[in-house]
């Protein structure tokens, strides 16, 4: 790098966002300027926030190291790249979690342990080019041992008390005066809506409190500083180090004594041999540090972004369909029509993939007998498509949850609206894998229209790895990607939608019937059916167990009453009634 470089450094939390200005001298970062702003927490500020924060900040600058809070994945990365890029656009610019400022910050490029407690807390570590991590999963699961934490048990303790004992610990007046409220319904009412930072800075209040001899304020430092013992000692023999540095991070440990000796004291039982030292440097210089020293992540990663985007306009399923470009012209009827002599496109794409539904029939029944699962893999559309399926499985064939899965890329919530940029990381699809569990004896049934999903293609590739069998199902035959990478692809033909790149029409059609056909062919090949009757469902409502009463009325050729009347008998259990009827 050049001498006099100009380098920005930027750390955002929950708390503040702090930043410096380092200037490269031949052999040192000279800081030049420094300074603090509003909290930026990727997940919980917004675009615009961030644009505001990052607008106070340096404008003539070489490069820029911004590293926030919740900043975690690939497509959050791009996201944080492309509003940096737009604030500094001469800047190289390198991006990350706070993590990444803060083990840079406490160990440069060397190896150990950070215990950052702030707002929030974490515990990372390094050996080599290893990395393991515990804690830091935001305000709401995790932060045990962070500002936030601490506050809130603090709070707690306040209520609690008082409906326990119609008392006040010590420290209640002091809560209510930083707040400046006047009593416990006001207390409960602000803490109703209060955010992360507003409850993190309470931490010094609970801090004195606990300096003032309050017992039981002290036992939840204790436990704080307990559990980010047991965090590092766990990073520490995942890590395999006996001796580790550990370095401590944070606001809790540079402006609280009681904290750092809490957590020294507790480490020193589980680690006896630990160097524990705080950091020399704010988390913020880190951030300048990688600058300095790291590639421009955007160089790395942007160009082939936009070569997927490219890629996925040329998919069969984003072009226009020229029956329906006066779409908007058309009467209701007319649309309706049109609607429907789409649907035929449905049926001969299913009938032109008919052996290859065939095989992925046999494929799943083959690894049910083994003991194995099939798993659904989709984002969006494909992904809801799959989870419903899967959970058709266990009311109409009474088997367990477990052996027919759905997995879709941004969770439940993705369920019942849209999750941007989960469907863009190939890493979540195949940590999704891992996460369940997923064996050999598994089939892995990717869903993506396009044929081009990443988190889908990440999780197949996982899958296969694994040594599971895999299925690309798609709506896009000339999409090339995974498809000689699975043991089967199934490529349903339907054309362009109507409304175009709206895949939740005719291809979500074509995929609601496919993924019918897998899952219903391979219950049946395992004998989960007598004829066309569903001899194994669960009786878990008054229309299953009228529709049960009636399959063994006409099974055993009995009246409905005395059908009803065996059911009963044999706890709603169907095909231990059809057993003792010898049918």
């Amino acid at each position: 790098m050049n001498g006099g470089e100009k380098i920005l450094g930027v750390e955002g939390g929950g708390t503040k966002t702090s930043w410096v200005l380092v200037e490269r001298t031949d052999s040192d970062l000279r800081i030049l300027d420094q300074g603090k702003l509003p909290p930026a927490n990727f997940r919980l500020a917004t675009a615009d926030e961030l644009r505001a924060i990052f607008g106070q900040l340096p404008k003539e600058i070489s490069r820029a190291g911004v590293f926030l809070a919740g900043c975690g994945t690939e497509e959050d990365r791009h996201t944080l790249t492309r509003l940096c890029v737009e604030i500094w656009p001469q800047a190289k610019v390198v991006v990350g979690s706070d993590r990444d400022s803060g083990l840079a910050a406490a160990l440069g490029g060397g190896d150990g342990i950070v215990v950052n407690a702030g707002s929030g807390s974490s515990v990372t570590g390094r050996r080599d080019k290893r990395i393991e991590n515990a804690g830091g999963w935001g305000h709401i699961l995790g932060d045990v041992g962070g500002g936030y934490y601490l506050s809130l048990q603090a709070l707690r303790l306040i209520l609690r008390e008082y409906d326990l004992h119609r008392g006040e610990v010590q420290f209640t007046s002091r809560i209510l005066r930083a707040l400046s409220l006047n009593n416990l319904d006001e207390l409960v009412r602000w803490a109703q809506t209060a955010d992360k930072m507003e409850v993190a800075m309470l931490a010094p209040v609970v801090f004195e409190a606990a300096a003032g001899g309050d017992a039981r304020v002290m036992e939840i430092i204790e436990e704080g500083a307990r559990v980010l013992c047991e965090y590092t000692e766990a990073v520490a023999n995942r890590l395999h180090v006996l001796a580790p540095k550990v370095v401590l991070l944070g606001g809790l440990f540079q402006r609280d004594s009681l904290y750092n000796h809490a957590f020294r004291r507790r480490l020193k039982k589980g680690l006896p041999d630990a160097r524990v030292a705080n950091s020399e440097r704010a988390p913020e210089f880190g951030a300048a540090w990688l600058a300095a020293e790291m590639q421009c992540w955007s160089e790395i990663h942007t160009e082939p972004a936009s070569a997927k985007i490219e890629d996925l306009a040329a998919a069969l399923t984003e072009q226009r369909n020229p029956r329906s470009e006066n779409l908007e012209r058309m009467n209701a009827e007319d649309l309706v029509k049109l609607f429907i002599d789409e649907e035929k496109f449905v049926a001969d794409a299913l009938r032109a993939v008919t052996a290859d539904l065939g095989r992925a029939v046999e494929l799943v029944a083959e690894s049910m007998r083994k003991g194995g699962r099939l798993f659904y893999v989709g984002a969006g559309t494909s992904g809801r498509l799959g989870v419903l399926d899967a959970s058709e499985i266990p009311p109409t064939f009474g088997a367990s949850p477990e052996l027919v899965q759905g997995i879709i890329a941004g969770g439940a919530s993705a369920l019942h609206r849209s999750v941007e940029g989960a469907e863009d990381e190939a890493s979540n699809g195949a940590l999704a894998i891992d996460r369940r569990g997923v064996k050999e004896v598994d089939v892995v049934v990717g869903i993506t229209a396009s044929g081009r999903t990443p988190f889908v293609l990440g999780a197949l590739g996982r899958a296969k790895s694994l040594g599971a069998k895999t299925v690309l199902l798609t709506c896009n035959p000339a999409s090339g990607s995974g498809a000689g990478e699975v043991n089967l692809s199934i490529d349903l033909a339907v054309g362009p939608e109507i409304l175009t790149g709206s895949t939740r029409l005719k291809a979500g059609t074509a995929t609601k019937i496919a993924l019918n056909i897998i899952s219903t062919g391979a219950m049946v090949r395992l004998g989960k059916v007598r004829g066309n009757l569903m001899v194994d469902l669960n009786t878990t409502s008054s229309k299953l167990r009228d529709r049960a009463t009636r399959m063994v009325a006409d099974i055993t050729e009995s009246d409905y009453n005395s059908a009803r009347a065996q059911l009963e008998e044999n706890g709603w259990d169907l095909r231990a009634v059809l057993k003792k009827a010898g049918k």
